[in-house]
Protein backbone atom coordinates (compact mmCIF):
# COMPACT_ATOMS: atom_id res chain seq x y z
CA UNK A 1 0.00 0.00 0.00
CA UNK A 2 1.28 3.48 -0.89
CA UNK A 3 1.69 5.78 2.07
CA UNK A 4 0.35 8.80 0.16
CA UNK A 5 -2.39 9.57 -2.30
CA UNK A 6 -1.98 11.96 -5.20
CA UNK A 7 -4.46 14.09 -7.10
CA UNK A 8 -4.55 14.05 -10.88
CA UNK A 9 -2.85 16.64 -13.05
CA UNK A 10 -6.08 18.44 -13.92
CA UNK A 11 -6.98 18.80 -10.24
CA UNK A 12 -3.52 20.16 -9.39
CA UNK A 13 -3.77 22.77 -12.12
CA UNK A 14 -7.28 23.84 -11.10
CA UNK A 15 -6.55 24.10 -7.37
CA UNK A 16 -3.42 26.18 -7.88
CA UNK A 17 -5.19 28.42 -10.40
CA UNK A 18 -7.96 29.10 -7.90
CA UNK A 19 -5.42 30.08 -5.24
CA UNK A 20 -3.85 32.81 -7.40
CA UNK A 21 -7.15 33.86 -9.09
CA UNK A 22 -5.78 32.87 -12.47
CA UNK A 23 -7.38 34.94 -15.23
CA UNK A 24 -9.16 37.31 -12.87
CA UNK A 25 -10.48 40.39 -14.76
CA UNK A 26 -8.58 42.79 -12.49
CA UNK A 27 -5.26 41.11 -13.32
CA UNK A 28 -6.08 41.36 -17.01
CA UNK A 29 -7.27 44.97 -16.79
CA UNK A 30 -4.02 46.02 -15.11
CA UNK A 31 -1.97 44.07 -17.67
CA UNK A 32 -0.20 42.13 -14.93
CA UNK A 33 2.07 39.28 -15.98
CA UNK A 34 0.85 36.48 -13.66
CA UNK A 35 4.05 34.42 -13.93
CA UNK A 36 6.77 37.01 -13.50
CA UNK A 37 8.38 38.56 -10.47
CA UNK A 38 11.09 41.14 -10.04
CA UNK A 39 13.45 40.95 -7.07
CA UNK A 40 14.22 44.20 -5.30
CA UNK A 41 17.92 45.00 -5.62
CA UNK A 42 18.45 43.50 -9.08
CA UNK A 43 21.54 45.36 -10.41
CA UNK A 44 20.23 45.05 -14.00
CA UNK A 45 23.83 44.99 -15.24
CA UNK A 46 25.96 41.92 -16.14
CA UNK A 47 27.89 41.87 -12.89
CA UNK A 48 29.23 38.82 -11.05
CA UNK A 49 27.08 37.17 -8.38
CA UNK A 50 26.43 33.84 -6.70
CA UNK A 51 23.40 31.89 -5.54
CA UNK A 52 22.67 28.69 -3.63
CA UNK A 53 20.72 25.56 -4.59
CA UNK A 54 19.26 22.81 -2.40
CA UNK A 55 16.49 20.26 -2.71
CA UNK A 56 14.67 17.21 -1.31
CA UNK A 57 15.43 18.39 2.17
CA UNK A 58 12.33 18.62 4.36
CA UNK A 59 12.70 15.57 6.55
CA UNK A 60 11.64 14.93 10.12
CA UNK A 61 13.06 11.42 10.30
CA UNK A 62 16.26 12.38 12.11
CA UNK A 63 15.84 13.17 15.81
CA UNK A 64 19.53 13.94 16.28
CA UNK A 65 22.27 15.23 13.98
CA UNK A 66 19.86 16.24 11.22
CA UNK A 67 21.52 16.06 7.79
CA UNK A 68 19.21 18.85 6.65
CA UNK A 69 20.59 21.13 9.35
CA UNK A 70 24.17 20.09 8.53
CA UNK A 71 23.62 21.13 4.92
CA UNK A 72 21.98 24.38 6.06
CA UNK A 73 25.11 25.15 8.09
CA UNK A 74 27.21 24.62 4.96
CA UNK A 75 24.97 27.03 3.08
CA UNK A 76 25.38 29.59 5.84
CA UNK A 77 29.15 29.18 5.88
CA UNK A 78 29.62 29.46 2.12
CA UNK A 79 26.72 31.64 1.06
CA UNK A 80 26.96 34.86 3.04
CA UNK A 81 27.03 36.88 -0.19
CA UNK A 82 24.49 34.76 -2.11
CA UNK A 83 21.84 36.82 -3.86
CA UNK A 84 19.13 34.16 -3.61
CA UNK A 85 18.44 30.50 -2.78
CA UNK A 86 16.73 28.10 -5.18
CA UNK A 87 14.95 25.01 -3.83
CA UNK A 88 14.32 22.19 -6.32
CA UNK A 89 11.29 20.81 -4.48
CA UNK A 90 10.11 18.40 -1.78
CA UNK A 91 10.28 21.18 0.78
CA UNK A 92 8.41 19.10 3.38
CA UNK A 93 8.16 15.31 3.64
CA UNK A 94 6.28 13.02 3.61
CA UNK A 95 3.03 14.56 2.46
CA UNK A 96 3.60 18.32 2.35
CA UNK A 97 1.55 18.90 5.49
CA UNK A 98 1.31 22.28 7.20
CA UNK A 99 1.78 20.37 10.49
CA UNK A 100 5.38 19.67 9.57
CA UNK A 101 6.57 23.07 8.35
CA UNK A 102 7.76 24.20 11.81
CA UNK A 103 10.15 21.28 12.35
CA UNK A 104 10.90 20.24 8.78
CA UNK A 105 11.33 23.66 7.18
CA UNK A 106 11.27 26.69 9.50
CA UNK A 107 13.61 25.32 12.15
CA UNK A 108 16.48 24.20 9.86
CA UNK A 109 16.41 27.40 7.76
CA UNK A 110 15.60 29.86 10.53
CA UNK A 111 18.56 32.16 9.81
CA UNK A 112 17.05 33.09 6.44
CA UNK A 113 13.64 33.94 7.94
CA UNK A 114 12.71 37.22 9.61
CA UNK A 115 12.12 36.41 13.29
CA UNK A 116 13.82 33.04 12.91
CA UNK A 117 15.63 33.42 16.23
CA UNK A 118 12.23 32.66 17.78
CA UNK A 119 11.22 30.16 15.12
CA UNK A 120 8.62 28.34 17.25
CA UNK A 121 6.38 31.40 17.10
CA UNK A 122 6.45 31.69 13.31
CA UNK A 123 3.47 30.63 11.21
CA UNK A 124 4.24 28.70 8.06
CA UNK A 125 1.82 30.86 6.02
CA UNK A 126 3.27 34.20 7.17
CA UNK A 127 6.97 33.72 6.46
CA UNK A 128 9.14 36.60 5.31
CA UNK A 129 12.64 35.78 4.04
CA UNK A 130 15.73 37.87 4.63
CA UNK A 131 17.25 36.57 1.36
CA UNK A 132 15.05 35.51 -1.57
CA UNK A 133 14.04 31.87 -1.07
CA UNK A 134 12.64 30.65 -4.39
CA UNK A 135 11.28 27.08 -4.54
CA UNK A 136 9.41 24.89 -6.97
CA UNK A 137 6.95 22.27 -5.75
CA UNK A 138 8.04 18.65 -5.51
CA UNK A 139 5.84 15.57 -5.68
CA UNK A 140 5.81 15.26 -1.87
CA UNK A 141 4.63 18.87 -1.61
CA UNK A 142 1.47 17.76 -3.46
CA UNK A 143 0.83 14.46 -1.68
CA UNK A 144 -2.11 13.77 0.58
CA UNK A 145 -2.77 11.21 3.27
CA UNK A 146 -5.66 8.74 3.10
CA UNK A 147 -8.05 9.48 5.98
CA UNK A 148 -7.65 6.10 7.76
CA UNK A 149 -3.87 6.35 7.62
CA UNK A 150 -3.98 9.94 8.84
CA UNK A 151 -6.05 8.91 11.84
CA UNK A 152 -3.68 6.04 12.59
CA UNK A 153 -0.59 8.21 12.24
CA UNK A 154 -2.05 10.99 14.38
CA UNK A 155 -3.22 8.72 17.16
CA UNK A 156 0.02 6.74 17.33
CA UNK A 157 2.35 9.75 16.95
CA UNK A 158 3.25 10.19 20.64
CA UNK A 159 3.84 6.45 21.27
CA UNK A 160 5.97 6.21 18.14
CA UNK A 161 8.14 9.09 19.27
CA UNK A 162 8.37 7.76 22.80
CA UNK A 163 9.33 4.24 21.75
CA UNK A 164 11.49 5.38 18.80
CA UNK A 165 9.67 2.92 16.60
CA UNK A 166 11.50 1.12 13.82
CA UNK A 167 9.62 2.99 11.13
CA UNK A 168 8.69 6.60 11.71
CA UNK A 169 6.11 7.48 9.06
CA UNK A 170 7.06 11.17 9.22
CA UNK A 171 3.40 12.16 8.83
CA UNK A 172 0.72 13.71 11.01
CA UNK A 173 -3.05 13.95 10.74
CA UNK A 174 -3.29 15.08 7.13
CA UNK A 175 -1.44 15.82 3.91
CA UNK A 176 -0.97 18.87 1.70
CA UNK A 177 -4.58 19.22 0.48
CA UNK A 178 -3.32 19.18 -3.14
CA UNK A 179 -0.39 21.52 -2.51
CA UNK A 180 -2.28 23.96 -0.33
CA UNK A 181 0.40 24.14 2.38
CA UNK A 182 3.15 24.82 -0.18
CA UNK A 183 1.01 27.52 -1.78
CA UNK A 184 0.28 29.25 1.54
CA UNK A 185 3.93 29.11 2.53
CA UNK A 186 5.33 30.61 -0.69
CA UNK A 187 2.69 32.04 -3.05
CA UNK A 188 0.77 35.29 -2.93
CA UNK A 189 -2.55 33.53 -2.36
CA UNK A 190 -4.97 36.01 -3.88
CA UNK A 191 -7.96 33.83 -3.06
CA UNK A 192 -7.39 34.82 0.60
CA UNK A 193 -7.77 38.51 -0.30
CA UNK A 194 -11.39 39.74 -0.15
CA UNK A 195 -12.74 40.83 -3.52
CA UNK A 196 -13.22 44.36 -2.19
CA UNK A 197 -9.53 44.59 -1.23
CA UNK A 198 -8.05 42.95 -4.32
CA UNK A 199 -7.40 46.17 -6.22
CA UNK A 200 -5.53 47.75 -3.32
CA UNK A 201 -3.52 44.57 -2.75
CA UNK A 202 -2.45 44.47 -6.40
CA UNK A 203 -1.54 48.18 -6.29
CA UNK A 204 0.75 47.48 -3.31
CA UNK A 205 2.39 44.28 -4.60
CA UNK A 206 2.47 44.48 -8.43
CA UNK A 207 4.66 47.56 -8.49
CA UNK A 208 7.49 46.38 -10.75
CA UNK A 209 7.69 46.62 -14.53
CA UNK A 210 9.70 44.14 -16.59
CA UNK A 211 9.73 44.06 -20.39
CA UNK A 212 6.77 46.44 -20.48
CA UNK A 213 4.44 44.46 -18.16
CA UNK A 214 3.54 44.96 -14.51
CA UNK A 215 4.53 42.18 -12.15
CA UNK A 216 4.95 41.22 -8.51
CA UNK A 217 7.85 42.81 -6.64
CA UNK A 218 9.68 40.44 -4.27
CA UNK A 219 11.06 42.55 -1.41
CA UNK A 220 13.47 40.68 0.91
CA UNK A 221 12.67 41.33 4.55
CA UNK A 222 9.24 42.80 3.74
CA UNK A 223 7.17 40.95 1.13
CA UNK A 224 8.50 37.63 -0.14
CA UNK A 225 5.81 35.92 -2.15
CA UNK A 226 5.79 34.22 -5.55
CA UNK A 227 3.14 34.92 -8.20
CA UNK A 228 2.35 31.35 -9.30
CA UNK A 229 3.47 27.71 -9.16
CA UNK A 230 5.62 28.37 -12.25
CA UNK A 231 7.33 31.70 -12.74
CA UNK A 232 10.35 33.57 -14.07
CA UNK A 233 12.65 36.29 -12.77
CA UNK A 234 15.79 38.07 -13.94
CA UNK A 235 18.92 38.90 -11.97
CA UNK A 236 21.94 40.73 -13.40
CA UNK A 237 20.82 39.93 -16.92
CA UNK A 238 20.19 36.21 -16.32
CA UNK A 239 16.68 34.82 -16.79
CA UNK A 240 15.61 31.98 -14.46
CA UNK A 241 12.56 29.87 -15.34
CA UNK A 242 10.98 27.84 -12.53
CA UNK A 243 8.55 25.08 -13.54
CA UNK A 244 5.99 22.85 -11.86
CA UNK A 245 6.96 19.48 -13.34
CA UNK A 246 4.24 17.71 -11.34
CA UNK A 247 1.79 18.59 -14.11
CA UNK A 248 3.72 17.25 -17.12
CA UNK A 249 5.44 14.19 -15.65
CA UNK A 250 2.74 11.56 -16.19
CA UNK A 251 4.37 8.56 -17.91
CA UNK A 252 3.55 8.13 -21.58
CA UNK A 253 2.11 4.84 -22.89
CA UNK A 254 4.94 2.34 -23.11
CA UNK A 255 3.77 0.86 -26.39
CA UNK A 256 4.78 -2.62 -25.21
CA UNK A 257 3.23 -5.49 -23.30
CA UNK A 258 2.46 -4.56 -19.69
CA UNK A 259 3.49 -7.97 -18.42
CA UNK A 260 7.03 -6.95 -17.52
CA UNK A 261 5.74 -3.95 -15.57
CA UNK A 262 3.30 -6.17 -13.68
CA UNK A 263 6.06 -8.62 -12.81
CA UNK A 264 8.29 -5.79 -11.61
CA UNK A 265 5.45 -4.46 -9.46
CA UNK A 266 4.91 -7.87 -7.86
CA UNK A 267 8.64 -8.12 -7.14
CA UNK A 268 8.61 -4.71 -5.44
CA UNK A 269 5.57 -5.68 -3.38
CA UNK A 270 7.42 -8.79 -2.20
CA UNK A 271 10.53 -6.75 -1.34
CA UNK A 272 8.40 -4.33 0.64
CA UNK A 273 6.78 -7.18 2.61
CA UNK A 274 10.15 -8.78 3.29
CA UNK A 275 11.49 -5.44 4.52
CA UNK A 276 8.65 -5.03 7.00
CA UNK A 277 8.99 -8.58 8.30
CA UNK A 278 12.75 -8.27 8.80
CA UNK A 279 12.76 -5.15 10.95
CA UNK A 280 13.54 -4.97 14.64
CA UNK A 281 11.01 -2.65 16.33
CA UNK A 282 13.35 -1.74 19.20
CA UNK A 283 16.47 -0.75 17.27
CA UNK A 284 18.33 2.20 18.77
CA UNK A 285 20.37 2.78 15.60
CA UNK A 286 18.91 5.98 14.14
CA UNK A 287 20.78 5.61 10.84
CA UNK A 288 19.50 2.05 10.44
CA UNK A 289 15.92 3.07 11.17
CA UNK A 290 16.16 5.97 8.76
CA UNK A 291 17.65 3.77 6.04
CA UNK A 292 14.75 1.34 6.41
CA UNK A 293 12.18 4.12 6.32
CA UNK A 294 13.69 5.65 3.21
CA UNK A 295 13.99 2.26 1.51
CA UNK A 296 10.29 1.65 2.17
CA UNK A 297 9.53 5.10 0.70
CA UNK A 298 11.72 4.34 -2.32
CA UNK A 299 9.83 1.11 -3.02
CA UNK A 300 6.50 2.91 -2.63
CA UNK A 301 7.67 5.53 -5.12
CA UNK A 302 8.74 2.90 -7.66
CA UNK A 303 5.39 1.16 -7.32
CA UNK A 304 3.61 4.48 -7.81
CA UNK A 305 5.57 5.10 -11.02
CA UNK A 306 4.69 1.65 -12.37
CA UNK A 307 1.03 2.20 -11.54
CA UNK A 308 1.12 5.45 -13.51
CA UNK A 309 2.71 3.67 -16.48
CA UNK A 310 0.04 0.98 -16.38
CA UNK A 311 -2.67 3.63 -16.15
CA UNK A 312 -1.26 5.39 -19.22
CA UNK A 313 -1.28 2.16 -21.18
CA UNK A 314 -4.87 1.49 -20.15
CA UNK A 315 -5.88 5.02 -21.17
CA UNK A 316 -4.20 4.60 -24.55
CA UNK A 317 -6.05 1.35 -25.20
CA UNK A 318 -9.30 3.14 -24.34
CA UNK A 319 -8.47 5.99 -26.70
CA UNK A 320 -7.79 8.55 -23.98
CA UNK A 321 -4.77 10.85 -24.01
CA UNK A 322 -2.16 11.25 -21.28
CA UNK A 323 -2.78 14.47 -19.28
CA UNK A 324 -0.21 17.20 -19.90
CA UNK A 325 -0.06 20.81 -18.70
CA UNK A 326 0.11 22.29 -22.19
CA UNK A 327 -0.52 25.83 -20.93
CA UNK A 328 2.64 25.76 -18.82
CA UNK A 329 4.72 24.26 -21.63
CA UNK A 330 3.41 26.88 -24.08
CA UNK A 331 4.32 29.58 -21.55
CA UNK A 332 7.87 28.25 -21.27
CA UNK A 333 8.21 28.10 -25.07
CA UNK A 334 7.14 31.72 -25.52
CA UNK A 335 9.17 32.96 -22.55
CA UNK A 336 12.37 31.29 -23.77
CA UNK A 337 11.96 32.65 -27.27
CA UNK A 338 11.39 36.15 -25.88
CA UNK A 339 14.43 35.78 -23.61
CA UNK A 340 16.71 34.86 -26.51
CA UNK A 341 15.45 37.79 -28.54
CA UNK A 342 16.01 40.25 -25.71
CA UNK A 343 19.47 41.88 -26.01
CA UNK A 344 19.44 42.70 -22.28
CA UNK A 345 19.54 38.99 -21.35
CA UNK A 346 22.94 37.28 -21.23
CA UNK A 347 21.92 33.82 -20.04
CA UNK A 348 19.10 31.45 -19.21
CA UNK A 349 18.62 28.85 -16.45
CA UNK A 350 15.84 26.37 -15.78
CA UNK A 351 14.66 24.85 -12.49
CA UNK A 352 12.16 22.03 -11.98
CA UNK A 353 11.72 19.10 -9.63
CA UNK A 354 11.79 16.01 -11.88
CA UNK A 355 15.03 15.50 -13.86
CA UNK A 356 14.88 14.30 -17.48
CA UNK A 357 18.42 12.93 -17.19
CA UNK A 358 19.93 11.33 -14.07
CA UNK A 359 21.97 8.23 -13.16
CA UNK A 360 20.61 7.76 -9.62
CA UNK A 361 19.60 4.12 -9.23
CA UNK A 362 15.88 4.56 -8.53
CA UNK A 363 15.11 7.40 -10.97
CA UNK A 364 17.15 6.98 -14.14
CA UNK A 365 14.65 4.77 -15.98
CA UNK A 366 11.36 5.76 -14.35
CA UNK A 367 8.39 6.52 -16.56
CA UNK A 368 8.19 10.01 -15.08
CA UNK A 369 11.84 10.70 -15.97
CA UNK A 370 11.24 9.72 -19.59
CA UNK A 371 8.01 11.74 -19.71
CA UNK A 372 9.69 14.93 -18.50
CA UNK A 373 12.48 14.39 -21.05
CA UNK A 374 9.90 14.05 -23.83
CA UNK A 375 7.91 17.12 -22.80
CA UNK A 376 10.97 19.37 -22.39
CA UNK A 377 12.31 18.21 -25.73
CA UNK A 378 9.04 19.25 -27.36
CA UNK A 379 9.44 22.72 -25.88
CA UNK A 380 13.11 23.12 -26.74
CA UNK A 381 12.63 21.80 -30.28
CA UNK A 382 9.99 24.47 -30.83
CA UNK A 383 12.27 27.13 -29.36
CA UNK A 384 15.18 26.04 -31.58
CA UNK A 385 12.97 26.13 -34.67
CA UNK A 386 11.75 29.64 -33.85
CA UNK A 387 15.23 31.02 -33.14
CA UNK A 388 17.04 29.61 -36.15
CA UNK A 389 20.72 30.61 -35.99
CA UNK A 390 20.31 33.07 -33.11
CA UNK A 391 21.91 30.86 -30.39
CA UNK A 392 25.12 30.81 -32.48
CA UNK A 393 26.26 27.42 -31.23
CA UNK A 394 25.29 27.96 -27.59
CA UNK A 395 22.93 25.55 -25.79
CA UNK A 396 19.40 26.86 -25.32
CA UNK A 397 19.96 26.76 -21.53
CA UNK A 398 23.21 27.66 -19.77
CA UNK A 399 22.23 25.51 -16.77
CA UNK A 400 19.28 23.34 -15.81
CA UNK A 401 18.60 22.42 -12.18
CA UNK A 402 16.40 19.71 -10.72
CA UNK A 403 15.90 17.53 -7.66
CA UNK A 404 13.78 14.41 -7.03
CA UNK A 405 16.78 12.08 -7.37
CA UNK A 406 18.42 11.89 -3.94
CA UNK A 407 21.96 12.83 -4.86
CA UNK A 408 24.11 15.62 -6.18
CA UNK A 409 24.95 15.00 -9.81
CA UNK A 410 26.42 17.08 -12.61
CA UNK A 411 25.97 15.72 -16.11
CA UNK A 412 25.95 17.00 -19.66
CA UNK A 413 23.68 16.06 -22.49
CA UNK A 414 25.42 15.24 -25.74
CA UNK A 415 24.15 15.42 -29.30
CA UNK A 416 20.63 14.26 -28.52
CA UNK A 417 19.26 15.32 -31.90
CA UNK A 418 16.93 17.72 -30.09
CA UNK A 419 16.86 21.19 -28.56
CA UNK A 420 18.14 19.77 -25.26
CA UNK A 421 21.59 19.03 -26.72
CA UNK A 422 24.74 20.10 -24.85
CA UNK A 423 22.94 21.42 -21.76
CA UNK A 424 24.66 21.05 -18.36
CA UNK A 425 22.37 19.60 -15.70
CA UNK A 426 22.82 19.79 -11.94
CA UNK A 427 20.60 17.44 -9.95
CA UNK A 428 20.48 18.80 -6.42
CA UNK A 429 18.29 16.43 -4.43
CA UNK A 430 20.52 15.27 -1.60
CA UNK A 431 20.01 18.09 0.90
CA UNK A 432 18.66 16.11 3.83
CA UNK A 433 15.94 13.54 3.32
CA UNK A 434 17.77 10.41 2.17
CA UNK A 435 20.53 9.40 -0.21
CA UNK A 436 20.71 6.85 -2.98
CA UNK A 437 23.43 5.30 -5.06
CA UNK A 438 24.45 5.72 -8.65
CA UNK A 439 23.10 3.00 -10.90
CA UNK A 440 25.46 0.04 -11.39
CA UNK A 441 25.24 0.47 -15.19
CA UNK A 442 27.54 3.49 -14.87
CA UNK A 443 27.63 7.20 -15.73
CA UNK A 444 26.52 7.10 -19.38
CA UNK A 445 22.86 7.24 -20.38
CA UNK A 446 21.95 5.54 -23.65
CA UNK A 447 18.97 6.03 -25.90
CA UNK A 448 17.62 4.25 -28.95
CA UNK A 449 16.62 0.73 -30.02
CA UNK A 450 18.78 -2.28 -29.09
CA UNK A 451 21.84 -2.47 -31.30
CA UNK A 452 21.59 1.18 -32.32
CA UNK A 453 21.85 2.99 -28.99
CA UNK A 454 23.90 6.15 -28.50
CA UNK A 455 25.11 8.11 -25.50
CA UNK A 456 22.79 11.08 -24.85
CA UNK A 457 24.15 12.17 -21.45
CA UNK A 458 27.26 11.58 -19.38
CA UNK A 459 27.72 12.14 -15.64
CA UNK A 460 30.87 13.87 -14.41
CA UNK A 461 30.10 14.09 -10.67
CA UNK A 462 27.90 11.95 -8.44
CA UNK A 463 27.63 12.35 -4.67
CA UNK A 464 25.20 10.35 -2.60
CA UNK A 465 25.36 7.00 -0.91
CA UNK A 466 28.50 4.96 -1.53
CA UNK A 467 30.45 2.13 0.05
CA UNK A 468 29.07 -0.57 2.33
CA UNK A 469 29.42 -1.75 5.89
CA UNK A 470 32.14 0.10 7.75
CA UNK A 471 32.99 1.97 4.55
CA UNK A 472 29.48 3.35 4.03
CA UNK A 473 29.53 7.05 3.22
CA UNK A 474 26.57 9.43 3.07
CA UNK A 475 27.34 12.69 1.27
CA UNK A 476 24.48 15.16 1.83
CA UNK A 477 24.84 18.21 -0.36
CA UNK A 478 23.87 21.57 -1.83
CA UNK A 479 25.40 23.83 -4.46
CA UNK A 480 26.90 27.27 -4.68
CA UNK A 481 26.69 28.61 -8.24
CA UNK A 482 29.11 31.38 -9.12
CA UNK A 483 28.22 33.55 -12.11
CA UNK A 484 31.03 35.55 -13.68
CA UNK A 485 30.60 39.09 -14.94
CA UNK A 486 30.07 39.79 -18.60
CA UNK A 487 28.88 37.87 -21.65
CA UNK A 488 28.74 35.05 -22.64
CA UNK A 489 27.67 33.54 -19.36
CA UNK A 490 30.33 31.65 -17.40
CA UNK A 491 29.33 29.47 -14.47
CA UNK A 492 31.15 27.54 -11.76
CA UNK A 493 29.38 24.93 -9.61
CA UNK A 494 30.80 24.45 -6.11
CA UNK A 495 29.52 21.40 -4.16
CA UNK A 496 28.79 22.06 -0.49
CA UNK A 497 28.90 18.73 1.31
CA UNK A 498 28.16 17.38 4.78
CA UNK A 499 29.42 13.81 4.73
CA UNK A 500 28.81 11.18 7.38
CA UNK A 501 31.19 8.22 7.54
CA UNK A 502 32.16 5.91 10.41
CA UNK A 503 29.74 7.78 12.67
CA UNK A 504 31.48 11.13 12.14
CA UNK A 505 30.42 14.22 10.22
CA UNK A 506 32.85 15.91 7.86
CA UNK A 507 31.80 19.15 6.16
CA UNK A 508 33.73 20.22 3.09
CA UNK A 509 33.57 22.39 0.02
CA UNK A 510 34.21 20.46 -3.20
CA UNK A 511 36.30 21.54 -6.15
CA UNK A 512 34.54 23.95 -8.46
CA UNK A 513 33.24 22.65 -11.79
CA UNK A 514 33.47 25.19 -14.59
CA UNK A 515 30.77 24.90 -17.21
Amino acid sequence: MNLASEAGITTKIQRMAERVRWGHPELIRRRIDPCRLAIEGDPMTPEAFSFLVLGDSGTGLHRRHSPQRRVAEQLLAHGTDARFLLHTGDVVYQVGSSEQYPDNFIRPYREWIVGGEDWRRLRYDQLVFRVPFLPVAGNHDYYDLPVPLGLLAGLTGPPRRLLRAWLDLDVGWHGSFVGQAWARAFLDVLSAVPESDLGEHLSCTRTATVDGASCLLYRPGRFTRLPHRYYTFRWAGVDVFALDSNTFNHPLPAGTDDGELQRRREQLDAEHSDLLRSLSPLSNDEDARTDRATLAEQIDEQIRDIDKQLASSASARAGRTTPVDEAQLDWLTEALIASWRNPEVRGRMLMLHHPPYVTEVSKWDQGQTRAVRTQLRRVLDRVAAALGDLPAGRPLLDLALSGHAHCLEVLDTGDTGHGDAHIPWAICGGSGYSLRRQRPEGPELLEGPPGAQRVVARSRLFLGRSGRGSRLRRAYSALRVEVAAGTPLQLTLVPLVAEKAEGEWRPYCGAGITL
